[in-house]
């Protein structure tokens, strides 16, 4: 008897838990189509409901008025949320009077005033009152009030009104109030209040009005208010406030002050000075007031004071050496000149 009385009190016991863990709903519909209000674990039609903890799947429209405790199901049509909407993925229109949320994948349209995110992936178009993320790709088109990032790659026109940014490649048109960078290679149109970067290369047009810099190289129409630098090749038209810096440099090159590199193919206008490194060459046009060429110049260069080590081409300035000429052309003012290549 004590036994049946023990037994009977742990069921007891037990029963509230049990129906608690259980979802709670007014069920409207047919074979799951038509009308829930509740936790309904599927629903096809619209599903009202205060808090989701069960969903599983929604074709139609989903209508929160709290943040689920936790991010479960998926949603396809139309999610709506008070103060954020979210669940495992969302495909669709996502509205959020605060935020956006997917554990795993937005797609579509997520419209928020505060933010959207997934885990892995945004696909689609995305407007944000402060930023929109993901850990995986943020693809298609972002607006935000502050930023625009993702822990894997960015494709598509995102535009942050801080930055923009990706811990992998940057595709696409990239606008940032602040900066623009990526982690990787950088491509296409981008255009940042301070400064556009990359760890890789960046290729396109990079206007920014401090600097531009890549780990690896630069291709394109680069524009900067202060400098541009690269640890590899700086390819294309440069145009720089103060000056441009990488270790080649090829195409036209005009800043206001200088440049310097240690192989250069091409043209440069730079008002006050213009270098190659000690073994390094130089081949094309430069017009400077100082062209200090620490190693062979095969070609023309224009200024006030000009210097090679060994003159392959033309000297044209008031003050000309070339170290390594015959005796007699080792300095000559006007016009110096060398052996041919």
């Amino acid at each position: 008897m004590r036994y049946r009385h023990a037994l009977s009190a742990i069921a007891l016991a037990a029963a509230p838990a049990a129906l608690h863990a259980q979802p709670s709903y007014l069920d409207l519909t047919v074979n799951d189509v038509g009308i829930a209000i509740g936790d309904a674990p599927r629903v096809t039609g619209l599903r009202i409901n205060f808090r989701d903890r069960y969903l599983e799947r929604v074709n139609g429209v989903n209508l929160t008025v709290w943040t689920p405790y936790q991010a479960t199901g998926d949603v396809r049509g139309l999610a709506i949320g008070v103060p954020a909407t979210g669940a495992f993925n969302i495909d669709g229109l996502a509205v959020g009077i605060a935020g956006v949320g997917a554990e795993n994948r937005l797609r579509g349209i997520a419209i928020a005033p505060i933010g959207a995110g997934a885990g892995e992936e945004i696909t689609g178009l995305l407007i944000g009152g402060i930023g929109a993320g993901s850990g995986g790709r943020v693809t298609g088109i972002a607006i935000t009030g502050i930023g625009v990032g993702a822990g894997q790659e960015v494709r598509g026109a995102m535009i942050g009104g801080i930055g923009v940014g990706a811990g992998g490649r940057l595709r696409g048109l990239g606008i940032g109030g602040v900066g623009v960078g990526a982690g990787d290679d950088v491509e296409g149109l981008m255009i940042a209040g301070v400064g556009v970067g990359s760890g890789g290369r960046i290729r396109g047009i990079s206007i920014a009005g401090v600097g531009v810099g890549a780990g690896e190289g630069v291709t394109g129409v680069t524009i900067a208010g202060v400098g541009i630098g690269s640890g590899g090749e700086v390819r294309g038209l440069s145009i720089a406030g103060a000056g441009v810096g990488a270790p080649k440099l090829s195409g036209i090159v005009i800043t206001a002050i200088g440049a310097g590199t240690v192989d250069f193919n091409g043209g440069v206008l730079a008002p006050i000075y213009f270098r190659i490194e000690r073994d390094g060459s130089m081949r094309g046009v430069s017009v400077s007031a100082f062209n200090r060429l620490s190693g062979v110049q095969h070609g023309l260069t224009i200024g006030v004071l000009n210097i090679a080590e060994e003159l392959r081409g033309l000297q044209i300035g008031l003050l000309n050496i070339a170290r390594r000429n015959p005796s007699g052309r080792r300095v000559l003012p006007i016009v110096n000149w060398g052996s041919r290549d």
